[in-house]
C-alpha cells in the first residue's frame, strides 16, 4: 500500500514566508499536496518537518536537507505497515494527478524524474540502510535504484515548484 511523506522543514528563506503555510487560491500549500497525495492512492500522509495538522515527524537533523524528514517520513509509513511512498515537495502544490501518473505506474524499487529530485515513488525496502540526513536527494534516489523517467514537457514548471515570490506568482497564473 501507498502512503505520502510531504516535505515540509525547509527554511523557506528565498520564498521569505512558511511555504507550507502560503495561500494557493484558499488553500494552503500543505492541504493542496495532502491532497494530491490521498487522490493518488495513499492510506496514509504524513508531513515531515512540521506540524501542519496532518500526521507528521519531527525532521531528526533540521537545517541538513530533506533526506532527513525522508527517512523520518518513511519510518512512520513502515511502521503504519505501508511498503511505498510517494515523496513530495510543499514547494510544488500545483502538480497534477497525470503529473504524478508516469511515476506511480513505475516498477520496483520506484521512479523519479530526470533532473528532478521530487515528486518520486519508492519502495521503502529499497532505502538504503546507510542513507544519511545530510545526502542529497539525488544521491538517495541513486542508492536506492530508482528508474529515471523523461519528465513530462508541460509539466516542469509544476515539478520545479516555487521557491521565490516570482516562482509562485508564475504558478499561480498557470505558469
Amino acid at each position: 500500500m501507498l502512503g505520502a511523506v510531504i516535505l515540509v522543514g525547509g527554511a523557506s528563506s528565498r520564498m521569505g514566508a512558511d511555504k507550507a503555510a502560503q495561500d494557493w487560491g484558499g488553500t494552503r500549500a500543505v492541504d493542496l499536496a495532502a491532497r494530491l497525495a490521498l487522490r493518488a492512492g495513499a492510506a496514509l500522509v504524513v508531513t515531515a518537518g512540521g506540524d501542519y495538522g496532518w500526521p507528521f515527524v519531527a525532521d531528526p537533523a533540521p537545517g541538513e536537507g530533506p533526506v532527513g524528514g525522508i527517512l523520518a517520513g518513511a519510518a512512520r509509513l513502515r511502521r503504519e505497515g505501508l511498503a511505498r511512498c510517494l515523496l513530495l515537495a510543499v514547494d510544488a502544490p500545483t502538480i497534477t494527478p497525470a503529473d504524478l501518473a508516469p511515476l506511480l505506474g513505475a516498477d520496483a524499487p520506484g521512479a523519479a524524474f530526470a533532473g528532478y529530485p521530487l515528486p518520486a515513488v519508492i519502495d521503502l525496502g529499497s532505502l538504503p540502510h546507510a542513507a544519511r540526513p545530510d545526502w542529497p536527494i539525488a544521491r538517495l534516489i541513486e542508492r536506492a535504484g530508482l528508474i529515471l523517467l523523461a519528465p513530462p514537457e508541460a509539466a516542469r514548471e509544476r515539478l520545479r515548484g516555487a521557491n521565490t515570490p516570482a516562482e509562485r506568482a508564475a504558478l499561480l497564473c498557470g505558469g
